[in-house]
């Protein structure tokens, strides 16, 4: 895909997340995978993260996050380029009082060079696969050192190329879906609310490598690897018992081989050297 080509398909998923924005989050706040997913990822960050950073947040959507860890007492420079999610997350930030933590600017993380706010930062951090609307990950991933701290982390959480839950679908006659990852060299298609626009996956081998020069791998997590992904809806209402063992086994399990590589997401943290 050319770059061309490329701009416009970010344009194509910055309408489609910014067509969701009024109902994004009355859709997922009763979502109890979607919480737990949110709960192990604000659980891994804070492993690693010091009191009062400075952090960049790429498509930071309607703040949920941000807001998250401005209440901890971090500054957030919450960035994205759906517009309509912009507006969202300076409504809440507004409505929680956190104007002096959170600050926002419409900027593509394929362009953080062109970011007015450049830090640098302690951390950045990217949640639930927005990294996964581009084919030029390897570029956004190399503009991350002109904006960090020596020292600073790396955050991210990301669609990889295998998903087991995904390909047990093939059990259920869902051949496309449960093969798209594999065969995704060229992108899939990715539909919210009838809008249409393309997703890649990324190994967490090809983060690492494209980083290895100035950074350190830190820790790799599965999530969603045993407990089933959230468009499996409503999985954990009906079957309580069983999704608490499923928790309990993934929290276990999951930065174990082969776990680790095999769920819906998974997130990664590295260290600039």
């Amino acid at each position: 895909m050319s770059a061309a080509s490329s701009h416009i398909n970010e344009e194509k998923a910055a309408l489609a997340f910014s067509n969701q924005s009024a109902t994004f989050d009355e859709q997922y706040a009763g979502n109890t995978i979607i919480q737990y997913k949110r709960e192990r990822v604000r659980k891994h960050v804070l492993q690693y993260l010091k009191p009062n950073s400075n952090i960049l947040e790429l498509n930071a959507g309607t703040g949920d996050d941000a807001i998250y860890f401005a209440k901890l007492g971090h500054r957030v420079h919450a960035t994205d380029i759906a517009s309509g999610m912009q507006e969202k997350l300076k409504e809440k930030v507004i409505s929680h009082q956190l104007t002096a933590f959170v600050s926002n600017e419409l900027c593509s993380y394929t362009s953080l060079e062109q970011l007015k706010n450049k830090g640098p930062y302690d951390l950045i951090f990217s949640n639930f696969a927005g990294l996964n609307c581009t084919n030029q990950l390897e570029k956004v991933l190399l503009s991350f050192d002109h904006v960090l701290n020596h020292g600073g982390l790396v955050t991210l959480v990301i669609l990889p190329k295998f998903c087991l839950w995904e390909t047990l679908l093939i059990f259920k006659g869902k051949f496309k879906t449960a093969t798209r990852r594999f065969f995704s060299s060229n992108g899939r298609k990715a539909k919210i609310d009838g809008d249409i626009f393309t997703c890649w996956y990324y190994s967490p081998k090809y983060v690492i490598s494209k980083l290895k020069n100035k950074f350190t791998p830190v820790e790799l997590e599965g999530l969603c690897t045993i407990v089933p992904p959230s468009y499996i809806e409503q999985f954990a209402e009906k079957h309580p018992k069983i999704y608490s063992y499923l928790v309990t086994k993934e929290n276990r399990l999951k930065n174990k081989w082969p776990w680790k590589y095999i769920g819906d997401y998974y997130i990664i943290t590295l260290r600039k050297q």
